[in-house]
């Protein structure tokens, strides 16, 4: 039999190395056509809101998704989220995706970094098998579980006959039973609801709205549970429960018939039972003065039962464990020597090996998921992914540097390049000079934003796009200069003793009156140091990256408070009520009730949206459309950009000052491409925190502080950024910017960099002085970057 020889033609199997995208449309893409090489690094890059996410996240990784989970039964499709198919004509070649994002990890107080990432149930399992001594089984080791037992009769059938049987059952968890496993408990400070020393009649609630000339004053003076002219420090004990907790009770003030209820249990339902940020600031206050959190006085904030913490592995509890540093923990489990539990002591170590690899060592497990920034949510959802045996499969990142010094960048590039290495396709959508320069395949959209952008402006390697002529290649080698001269502070906040976190009793002056930049790599404290201690002050406005709270329904116009003057402006001019002018009030289009889209349910299948016949997708009633102002209906205004409607509000019969002015900031911070009424869920993580800096812009407070800034902003936009930061300090106001991009640091007034380390190695000031200084010394991780960034010699 004559020898099989091996054939030249490549299997067909292997032709499949593309993914190939033709005719994208969402959002803003304009029928985009893409190649994408398989098991590279491709990098996508634009300005923001060019519809790099729309292409990369809403195209690729959405149909992805959406194909993976057609491959279930429709039994199982009716629990997952159901996913519309993108607009695009082809979509070829695609591979699993997983998507690691940056949203923030749920805030459930009960989620830690160990519950996120199996560490704490491999902890669990260790300390059950080897703890002595010996409590029981995992669960006796976890704050999710209570502890429970009981006993009762119940039926069973046995041969066809009924028979009773006692039965008895326990289950002994780890919860504390006072905190419930949460390690705090809450409690009202009395002191704030009431003066004791006078009578309610006098004026004695501190409640905001709880005056007795209002219906409260009348329903507490009327209820005959206690004398209103007697001083509450004189009411018996009945008296004092009656005012402070007495459940809802019908009673008859003024022949009218009322529930009365007790102030704290009514302060839950009506003030604490709201987002704090939606509070209004005066109630926010009293809440923030109200309500005092203490660390549980039962478990210590370890969150565990008095068994739970006594049950030990060489003299270390599973709560001593959890609050190690994750570095420090990983040496422990290391030196366990215990062959009967060998392969589970493997992957735990390998676990925290990788939070030590990926620059999450100064964490640990017990620290509360919600706490985490942007970039150490990505980071953390990183490590499930890192040991994995998974090959052939699309990795999608989004802006993984975030919150990253460039220190651990380089890390971060390393970690990239080794998940492409196994075999994977890597999709990156970034603005970093560092990171797109390891790309082995380079997308460029723009020109523009929003709807100047959505098209592919180059496409190739990394010297090519240098080489290019678009917006993005010639500010690639963008380097921003040292100031000449540096403003001097008009005065200083003084930080004494901060000791949050991982900060050792720092002491530090923040001037005022200047720009202020405060770094260090990540873990450093800067956050704990800044929010820490300055956040709470009264005349500090604090603008973070966290998601905007808002329905689809929400937009802009209504998020900035432009919707008002422009109803105004719209029931002044046509004689009407402004109430007509909202989509969500009097005005909406009866068929959509405004939404402008109409969803049909189709049972099992995915649920349909269309737009609504009826107003074509306007969201008004026809006859609110004939109303006109400069020529323009409301339907039309919404439809503007900021800067479209900024020239439309400046002068003319359309002229509206206050509008004018809401705008103009808007324009300020770069979101002049926004849509009016375009929907907030569809904004990114750095519009997001530039709409909230453009609507506390006009606000009383004198010190800014500003939370890594330059989030998803290309190149070209942070030169406008930090005009925009001098224009608010040359305005009287005193930034404090915390932030790792080297351009933010060359142009600040005074930097405080933190370190040397992360973690217990951090929380320490190891400079403070102008950029000048930090990068003539050197003397610091930040002083060798900068150094190196602004080409000192």
């Amino acid at each position: 039999m004559p020898e099989a020889t091996p054939s030249s033609t490549p299997a067909a199997a292997d032709s499949h190395d593309l993914i190939r995208v033709q005719g994208a449309r969402e959002n803003n893409l304009k029928d985009v056509d893409v190649e994408l090489p398989k098991r590279r690094l491709t990098v996508f890059t634009g300005v923001s809101g060019s519809g790099k996410s729309s292409l990369v996240f809403a195209t690729i990784a959405a149909e992805s998704q959406r194909m993976i989970n057609e491959t279930y039964s429709t039994f199982v499709q009716g629990f997952m989220p159901t996913m519309a198919r993108p607009d695009v004509d082809v979509l070829e070649g695609l591979t699993t995706a997983i998507i690691v994002d940056q949203e923030r990890m749920g805030s459930n107080p009960r989620s830690t970094v160990g519950t996120v990432t199996d560490a704490n149930a491999m902890l669990r399992i260790l300390f059950s098998r080897l703890g002595e001594p010996h409590i029981g089984s995992p669960q006796a080791y976890s704050f999710n579980v209570a502890s429970i037992s009981g006993a009762g009769a119940v039926t069973i059938e046995k041969e066809g006959q009924q028979l009773k049987e006692r039965r008895e059952f326990s289950t002994t968890g780890g919860m504390c039973p006072r905190c419930e496993g949460r390690g705090s408990v809450s409690d009202f400070d009395l002191t704030a609801l009431y003066d004791e020393e006078l009578s309610l009649n006098e004026g004695a609630l501190k409640i905001p709205g709880y005056s007795m000339d209002g219906w409260y004053g009348r329903i507490f003076r009327g209820a005959g549970f206690f004398d209103p002219d007697k001083p509450i420090k004189k009411f018996t004990k009945k008296q004092l429960q009656d005012l402070l907790y007495k459940e809802p009770t019908k009673i008859k003030v003024e022949g009218v018939n009322v529930t009365y209820e007790g102030l704290i249990p009514k302060i839950r339902k009506s003030m604490l039972a709201k987002d704090r940020e939606a509070m209004q600031p005066h109630i926010r206050a009293f809440v923030d003065r109200a309500i005092t959190f203490q660390t549980c006085p039962e478990c210590d904030g370890t969150r565990l039962t008095e068994a739970a913490r006594s049950s030990k592995i060489a003299g270390i509890s599973i709560a001593d464990a959890c609050a190690m540093q994750i570095s420090d923990l990983a040496d422990w489990v290391r030196d366990l020597d215990e062959p009967s539990v060998g392969p589970l002591l493997k992957n735990l170590g390998d676990t925290l090996d990788s939070f030590v690899g990926i620059g999450l060592g100064y964490l640990s497990l017990d620290r509360p998921s919600g706490t985490l920034s942007g970039g150490e949510s990505q980071r953390t959802k990183m490590i499930r992914h890192l040991g994995s045996s998974l090959t052939d499969v699309t990795y999608v990142f989004d802006e993984p540097t975030i919150g990253l010094h460039p220190h651990d960048i380089e890390r971060m590039n390393t970690l990239l390049l080794q998940l492409r290495d196994k075999g994977n396709t890597v999709l990156v959508v970034e603005h970093k000079p560092e990171t797109i320069a390891i790309a082995d395949h380079v997308v460029d959209l723009g020109p523009h934003a929003g709807t100047a952008g959505g098209e592919v402006c180059f496409e190739g390697t990394v010297e090519g796009l240098r080489a290019s002529d678009t917006l993005t290649g010639r500010h690639l080698d963008d380097r921003a200069s040292l100031k000449p001269d540096t403003r001097e502070a008009s005065g200083a906040i003084e930080i004494r003793g901060a000791d949050d976190h991982n900060l050792h009793s720092v002491d530090v002056d923040v001037p005022l009156g200047v720009l202020t930049v405060v770094t260090g790599v990540a873990g450093s404290g800067k956050s704990s140091l800044i929010h820490g201690s300055l956040g709470r002050r009264d005349d500090v406005v604090s603008i973070d990256q966290a998601a905007i709270k808002g329905s689809r329904r929400s937009n802009p116009a209504t998020y900035t408070g432009l919707l008002d003057p422009v109803r105004k402006a719209f029931a002044k001019a046509n004689g009407v009520k402004p109430g007509l002018f909202s989509a969500n009030s009097e005005g909406a289009c009866p068929v959509c009730n405004g939404a402008g889209v109409i969803y049909t349910e189709l049972g099992f299948m995915e649920t349909v949206s269309s737009p609504c016949e009826e107003c074509g997708g306007k969201r008004f009633k026809p006859e609110v459309l004939d109303y006109r102002l400069g020529g323009k209906d409301i339907a039309e205004v919404l439809a503007m950009t900021v800067d479209e409607a900024e020239a439309f509000f400046a002068d003319g019969e359309a002229r509206t000052p206050a509008a004018h002015k809401i705008l103009d900031r808007l324009a300020d911070v770069g979101l002049g491409y926004l849509t009016l009424g375009q929907p907030l869920t569809t904004l990114s993580g750095g519009e997001r925190q530039r709409l909230k800096l453009a609507t506390h812009m006009g606000d009383k407070g004198g010190v800014y502080i500003l939370d890594e800034p330059t989030t998803g902003l290309h190149l070209a936009d942070v030169e406008q950024l930090l005009g925009l930061l001098d224009r608010l300090v040359d305005s009287g106001k005193s930034v404090i910017v915390i932030e790792h991009h080297q351009a933010v640091m060359a142009h600040a007034d005074w930097i405080i960099d933190l370190g040397p380390g992360a973690g217990h190695d951090g929380g320490r000031v190891v400079f403070e002085g102008t950029p000048a200084d930090l990068v003539q010394g050197r003397a610091t991780t930040t002083g060798e970057h900068l150094a190196a960034y602004v080409g000192a010699g």
